[in-house]
């Protein structure tokens, strides 16, 4: 019997071990991709599949001139607001999406552990939306905002946040808990020397800061929590 149940743990799927929030919002991003991709590639949509990526962007992509059009010039329609929430879920690429998911995997098994999953949405929409929206406000290009590494690095946030706080139970040094952000914001340098730099990374700096600065409302206890926290390490 007990070696019956011992076989039944190896076969878990792996993906049981994941949160369901998390795992939904990569089953669409990599959807949705692979409809883009096979479309790209003449699999799908005939000649007309082509161009699907093309306009998918020009549909759901954010840019900076969507905030001119809102908040200068009063042009706030749906198709405008409905792009802060959109454009996470498109990617230029396959790769780029895989990368994506990748992240939101690993960091979304971490964070989900700990957060609810409405406190998980909560974290993932809030930063991807305000960092576009800080993105908008402060660009010097109207670069097109695509994918959801917004939406991740304010995953990145709420991880420091946790790991901060694991780090002080052990005793431990608590600034080692930056030294993800530091890592990424190291790739995004060498990426940008390489390659040349965009605004965008405004967007997802953004987007860490206020994921670190609301971590500690949305995780258990929330504010009252995280007024019990301070206290006991003052």
């Amino acid at each position: 019997m007990n070696d019956l149940g011992h076989n039944n743990d190896s076969n878990e799927s792996p993906f049981n071990a994941i949160p369901p929030v998390p795992l939904v919002l990569v089953v669409i991003i990599i959807t949705i991709e692979l409809i883009l991709t096979a479309a790209a590639n003449g699999w799908v949509g005939g000649l007309q599949g082509v161009g699907w990526r093309a306009g998918a962007f020009g549909n759901f992509q954010f840019y900076p001139d969507v905030m001119t059009e809102i908040f200068e010039r009063s042009r706030g329609s749906f198709d405008y607001w409905k792009r802060f929430v959109t454009y996470p879920f498109f990617h230029s690429s396959l790769t780029h999406a895989v990368w994506v998911c990748i992240l939101l995997l690993a960091l979304g098994k971490f964070v989900g552990e700990t957060f609810s999953s409405i406190a998980f949405l909560i974290l993932f929409f809030a930063t991807s939306i305000l960092g576009a929206a800080i993105y908008g406000a402060l660009s010097w290009q109207n670069t097109q905002l695509i994918g959801a590494y917004p939406g991740v690095y304010g995953l990145i946030g709420a991880y420091t946040y946790l790991m901060w706080l694991a780090l002080e139970r052990m005793g431990e040094n608590q600034l080692k808990a930056f030294q993800l952000i530091g890592i990424m914001l190291g790739i995004m340098l060498v990426y940008s020397m390489v390659f040349g730099s965009s605004p965008t990374w405004i967007a997802d700096v953004s987007s860490f800061l206020i994921g670190l600065l609301i971590a500690p409302l949305l995780a258990p206890g929330g504010w009252s929590g995280f007024l019990i926290r301070i206290r006991k390490s003052v």
